[in-house]
């Protein structure tokens, strides 16, 4: 069940972005996640689609890059704080996923304003606060807007400005997850509790396979 919520979660995304591909480590059943986005073939190995490079500022001020998520899985999303329609409900869920798995520091979370103009420093750092999150876990960022709009594509996401949207921009609302070598593992609509519940299996499944059982 699964791999069919994943494909048809995702399809509308592949179509809008050319055709992605996904890739499985294992058929379905197998229990692996599959690797999705485009893939290359060198030297007669597959090289799997990663997150490029990047660069921003969280809630902090702190500078937060690749380098911030080595060693870990993330859960990322893109949203703006005075978004009228789906952030609200994407951030309620995620909240569900950031306080389950409070014990867990291997995951974290990666969120991308899309409003770089609104959301500065400071109003990122009110938002954090009033959802009562972390720093060390949880990057609410901002920066080039440039930047993060293209870097939504690698996340299989949509952000741009959009006059006609609801507040003035067009995004979805994945939320996605991310292992500890940059690759994108699966999807999720982060409105649906429900969707969201069959998300929370798969990042079950990458916790227990990159970092194997939690300590009791």
């Amino acid at each position: 069940m699964r791999y069919k919520r994943i494909f048809y979660s995702i399809f509308p995304v592949l179509g809008l972005l050319g055709g992605l591909m996904m890739s499985s480590c294992g058929g379905p059943g197998s229990g692996d996640l599959p690797y999705l986005g485009n893939h290359n073939t060198v030297d007669g190995q597959t090289v799997y689609h990663q997150i490029r490079p990047f660069s921003f500022v969280n809630q902090d001020s702190a500078v937060v890059t690749n380098a911030t998520f080595a060693g870990k899985i993330y859960v990322a999303d893109f949203f703006f704080t005075s978004c009228p329609t789906i952030c609200p409900k994407v951030k309620k869920n995620m909240l569900r996923i950031y306080e389950k798995y409070a014990d867990r520091p291997e995951l974290v979370f990666l969120s991308h304003s899309i409003d770089v103009k609104y959301d500065t420093v400071g109003r990122l750092k009110a938002y954090a606060d009033n959802l009562n999150i972390s720093s060390d876990r949880w990057h609410l960022i901002t920066g080039d807007k440039d930047e993060i709009y293209k870097i939504a594509e690698d996340y299989m996401s949509v952000a741009m400005e959009d006059a006609d949207a609801p507040g003035g921009y067009n995004h979805s609302g994945w939320i996605v997850l991310i292992d500890d070598k940059g690759h994108v593992r699966s999807y999720s609509d982060g409105t649906d509790a429900a969707a969201v519940d069959e998300f929370m299996l798969d990042i079950e499944w990458l916790l227990q396979d990159v970092y194997g059982a939690a300590k009791q």
